[in-house]
C-alpha cells in the first residue's frame, strides 16, 4: 500500500501526485539523503512504539490527524499533544508533553518551524529517544540541540510516508 504525501489525503485517489523529491523514479533515495539519517529513519519506524504527536487534535483536515491514524495502523501507540487536550483516535490527550505520565520515545512535531525548538527542548527535558520534525517543519539549531542531548533527529520527513515506503 502506497501511503500519499499528507498535502495530497484531500485529493482523489486517481488523482497525479507528485514524486517524492528524495527518491528518484525507482524509489530509491537521492544523494540529498544520507544513508546515516536513512537508518535513523528505518530504527525509529521499527523499533519504537510510543509517540507523542504535538499538534495532534480531532480536526480531520490537518496533516497530524491522518499521520496518527497511519501511525496507530503501524503498531504504534499515539498521544495527542495539543492545548485542549483531546482524545483522539482513542488516545487520552495531553496539554503538554510534561503532562504526559509515561515514557516516550518519539515526539513527532506538527507545529510551525519557529515554535519547533521549544519542542524540541521540552522532548529532551522529558527524555524521550527522539525528535521528529515534520515535512517542512525545519530548526537547524533545534536539530544540533538534539542531538549533542543524545537523541535521534529526523527533521523535514513524514513517518506515514516512509512507512509506505516500507
Amino acid at each position: 500500500m502506497r501511503i500519499r504525501d499528507p498535502q495530497d489525503w484531500n485529493r482523489p485517489l486517481d488523482a497525479t501526485v507528485a514524486p517524492d523529491m528524495t527518491t528518484d523514479a525507482a524509489g530509491q533515495h537521492d544523494s540529498t539523503t544520507s544513508e546515516s539519517e536513512t537508518a535513523t529513519v528505518d530504527r525509529l519506524l521499527a523499533d519504537t512504539t510510543t509517540w507523542a504527536v504535538v499538534g495532534l487534535s480531532n480536526n480531520t483536515e490537518r496533516a497530524a490527524y491522518g499521520v496518527a491514524r497511519v501511525l496507530q495502523r503501524a503498531g504504534k501507540r499515539v498521544v495527542p499533544v495539543h492545548p485542549g487536550a483531546e482524545t483522539v483516535h482513542g488516545e487520552q490527550g495531553y496539554a503538554s508533553l510534561a503532562d504526559i505520565p509515561f515514557p516516550v520515545d518519539v515526539v513527532d512535531v506538527f507545529v510551525r518551524s519557529e515554535l519547533a525548538g521549544a519542542v524540541a527542548d521540552e522532548a529532551v527535558a522529558i527524555g524521550a529517544k527522539a525528535v521528529w520534525f515534520q515535512l517542512d517543519v525545519i530548526d537547524e539549531d533545534a536539530a544540533a540541540r538534539v542531538r549533542a542531548a543524545g537523541l535521534d533527529m529526523v527533521m523535514d520527513r513524514c513517518p506515514a510516508i516512509e512507512l509506505g515506503r516500507r
